[in-house]
């Protein structure tokens, strides 16, 4: 439990941390920390974070070339620097999203529903029956498309 609550700190979000739960974060990384490398990643994970609030095309690509740049500083964790390669092979993508305010992240959600109704079937002999429980698991199935069922 005391792992899944730390996870969860951790990956919260600053600004949603009230100073209850931002006093034990710095509680657990002061007694779980000894080379502050959890807490260099809190940090970079935050400053990424703050990419998507700049609404200057030109001034993202800079932060980010930037950004990707100052993480791979050798005094870094691995794992802080492995972030700055990432960060710098993906900076046009960063900036693209920028540019045109366009995410695949409605697609990657509905990909990741359907696997997971794939996941929980043990597979399908039928797409029929896999196309229908797919769109009943997303909530919202239309009716219409569905000649071959009546809802009760």
């Amino acid at each position: 439990m005391h792992q899944y609550r730390c996870r969860r700190l951790l990956t919260k979000a600053d600004e949603r941390l009230d100073d209850r739960g931002r006093t034990k974060l710095v509680g657990l990384l002061a007694a779980g920390d000894p080379h502050g490398e959890v807490r260099t990643a809190w940090h970079a994970k935050e400053v990424v974070r703050s990419i998507y609030a700049i609404d200057d095309p030109d001034l993202a690509e800079e932060f980010t070339e930037r950004l990707g740049a100052d993480l791979q500083d050798p005094d870094f964790p691995t794992e802080t620097r492995q972030l700055g390669r990432t960060i710098a092979r993906w900076t046009q993508h960063i900036v693209a999203w920028h540019r045109a305010r366009v995410s695949n992240g409605p697609t990657e959600a509905l990909n990741n529903l359907i696997k997971r109704v794939k996941r929980i079937a043990f597979g399908f002999r039928s797409f029929a029956n896999y196309r229908i429980r797919s769109l009943l698991y997303a909530g919202k199935p239309n009716w219409a498309l569905l000649a071959t069922i009546t809802p009760r």
